[in-house]
């Protein structure tokens, strides 16, 4: 089963998610935890929590995955910035233990002339104060376009990471498709050598999902600007090989793209008619 979905907007809570998701054809979706710029989060409506995973368990939703906002900068150089950073994703994790055994997305950060190793290390000792022994929610580590200086576009950035996290076991990877080609891995052209380069750094049991993303800028660019499935310069056909691959076609698939809901279901209408169940 092809498990596909989109960026929805949480604001009428995971109910109406839920239920928006199924309109539009989709069986999995991402949302923010809070306003992407920042600021509180709404209160969780345990009985919404529960409807939802209830609608979930009867239409065979796979993973829902929630991200981080974009303002969290988990190696922070200014302290109230990364204190920040580590009070939202504390936060955001206690606030899944309501929809327990989903995902949780975040951007590793940017070191800010820090260097990439004291980088990691920030991003480290914040997964260390965030994790729980007791969580049922896995955090992932997003593959970033390697733009300014951020932390988390090479494969062995992630696989450091990971090492040196008390809780790995609570960790894997989100690919984003746009993000890989942006930092110069052949997801178009040599999908299955990144795939192999992946698996020596990282492990292949740790990719857990997909955001699926053409791009609108060309390979090894740098830039992070996503585009429509088969809009840029990945392609449709490298879309079909993607969610058609032995290594992937089981994990959850997310879209984020530029789109609003109608464009969303012909894109999921469009690579349902590609996948070959």
């Amino acid at each position: 089963m092809l498990h596909i979905g989109c960026h929805l907007s949480a604001s009428g809570g995971f109910l109406a998610m839920g239920k928006t998701a199924l309109s539009i054809g989709a069986n999995v979706f991402q949302f923010f935890t809070r306003n992407p710029r920042g600021g509180a989060a709404k209160a969780i409506d345990e009985a919404d929590a529960a409807a939802f995973l209830a609608l979930a368990e009867e239409n065979h939703f796979g993973p829902i995955l929630a991200h981080a906002p974009y303002t969290i900068n988990p190696c922070a150089l200014d302290p109230r910035t990364l204190e920040f950073a580590r009070e939202t994703m504390a936060d955001d994790l206690r606030r899944m233990e309501y929809v327990p055994g989903n995902l949780y997305n975040f951007h590793p950060g940017s070191h800010v002339k820090q260097g990439v190793e004291v980088g990691i290390e920030k991003i480290v000792e914040t997964l260390d104060l965030v994790l729980r022994p007791e969580q049922q929610t896995t955090v992932l580590l997003e593959t970033m376009a390697g733009k300014g200086s951020e932390v988390g576009s090479r494969f062995e950035e992630l696989r450091a990471i990971i090492d040196r996290v008390a809780l790995a076991d609570k960790l894997g990877v989100c690919m984003d498709t746009c993000h890989l080609s942006d930092a110069g891995y052949d997801v178009a052209g040599d999908l299955d050598g990144v795939l192999r380069e992946f698996d020596r750094v990282v492990g292949l049991d740790r990719l857990r999902a997909v955001h699926i993303n053409d791009s609108k800028n060309p390979f090894a660019s740098h830039k992070d600007r996503h585009e429509v499935i088969g809009g840029g310069y990945l392609g449709l056909d490298a879309f079909e090989r993607i969610i058609n691959h032995p290594l992937l076609r089981h994990l959850p698939f997310y879209l984020e793209t530029p789109n609003e809901l109608d464009g969303y279901a012909r894109e999921i209408a469009l690579l349902r008619g590609l996948y070959r169940e």
